[in-house]
């Protein structure tokens, strides 16, 4: 039902990303995009060009007067330092070959530990990094999250907020179990971590600053959190259709993400089944609900109606201001890797990427599940799908 694609590399022109499927009447205007953009620009950690690059967005289709037409949403993101690499990352055959390949241009022959360098190259037969690393770029995810914005605006209108929060960054993580909701978001993205537990908020800082003086990068865990959501999103009927599976490789397909859990999921693994899984109890207005939320809003791949929670666990970045070793592949000997310019950590900025895929996710399994190709069709649907349950939800 809704389908994107991104087009672009991280020093071209700019990044593309077209979405289809998203119902008419959605309201949306290219501040909405703007103001995501700059949500995942930020966070402690970050490198200073982060401050003053801005994404400027230029909304290219399926928008009218800040209302989607239902026709597929095309979104630019422009890219502000294109000046220095138009001849670098011309789409044409360089005017002058020499200047291309010279200066910032100069073929990148020592592929960097942890990135895509190495594999692309082996696996696309090309004999520098240049051309895997621009597509491999997480750059690539203001693309996501432009589109992701579109997915959020809808599930607003029906009354469903996501929102994300970091956990953990490094050894240092917080020690509450609250689950923040739509009205945490502004302290949430006024913290320079993106942490609610202004304890643990303290000892992150501290710990970035230490991986800083220690010219070395950091990982950390976020979490994505979606209320509102009706249950029967997804299906158990086939793998693929389990909203867990595609929460879970959504997630796991943004750059650096190693590892994904729905709710309590790894820590659930090591507890009998009597303190893992939700109590079903009596709840207002005659619908069932889960004493507990252990399972994170999914149980048989579906969405259960509670809060739905995903988590995402981020390697540091592999770029470090002292290289790592590798091999230079125009000598065969050994080197020290390519130095791109790199940040302490990206796990606040990853967060808002999460939200945008969640999103997208979500969206999708939404309108799977109502049909409709207006806001107020979904909106129909989805109050007739509610009220056949015994009950009506405030949306």
């Amino acid at each position: 039902m809704l389908r994107y694609l991104t087009a672009g590399e991280s020093h071209g022109q700019a990044l593309v990303a077209v979405l289809e499927g998203l119902p008419a009447g959605v309201p949306l205007t290219s501040k909405d995009v703007a103001a995501e953009l700059a949500r995942r620009r930020l966070g402690y950690g970050r490198g200073k060009r982060m401050r003053f690059e801005e994404d400027r967005v230029e909304v290219l289709g399926g928008l009218r007067h800040g209302r989607t037409l239902g026709s597929p949403l095309a979104v630019m993101v422009a890219n502000s330092e294109w000046p220095k690499w138009t001849q670098v990352m011309s789409p044409d055959p360089a005017a002058d070959p020499g200047a291309a390949t010279a200066g910032r241009g100069a073929p990148l022959t020592r592929p960097r530990p942890g990135h895509a360098d190495l594999t692309g190259m082996q696996k696309y037969g090309f004999g520098e990094a240049r051309p895997v690393l621009e597509r491999a770029s997480a750059r690539e995810t203001a693309a996501r999250v432009a589109v992701g914005t579109a997915a959020k605006k809808l599930l607003a209108e029906l009354g469903i907020a996501v929102l994300s929060h970091v956990v953990r960054l490094g050894t240092a993580q917080t020690r509450s179990r609250a689950v923040p909701g739509a009205a945490d978001l502004e302290e949430i993205d006024a913290s320079p971590v993106r942490c609610l537990d202004g304890e643990a908020e303290g000892r992150m800082v501290a710990a970035v600053d230490a991986a800083k003086a220690a010219g070395d990068t950091l990982g950390g865990v976020f979490e994505v959190v979606a209320h509102g959501l009706p249950p029967g999103l997804g299906s158990y009927v086939q793998w693929d259709r389990k909203l867990s599976a595609r929460l879970a490789a959504a997630v796991m397909s943004v750059q650096a993400i190693k590892g994904v859990e729905i709710g309590d999921g790894f820590a659930n693994a090591a507890k009998p089944g009597s303190r893992v899984h939700d109590a079903i109890v009596p709840g207002p207005g005659g619908r069932p609900r889960r004493r507990t939320g252990r399972s994170g809003g999914i149980e048989g791949g579906m969405s259960t109606g509670e809060a739905l929670r995903v988590r995402a666990a981020m390697k540091p970045l592999s770029t470090l201001v002292q290289a790592l070793d590798t091999v230079d592949l125009s000598t065969g000997g050994k080197a020290a890797a390519n130095v791109q310019r790199s940040d302490v950590t990206a796990v606040p900025a990853a967060a808002v990427v999460g939200e945008a895929v969640v999103a997208l996710v979500l969206a999708d399994a939404l309108l799977e599940k109502t049909g409709g190709d207006s806001l107020e069709e979904v909106r129909r649907n989805l109050g007739a799908y509610l009220a056949s349950l015994g009950t009506t939800q405030e949306r």
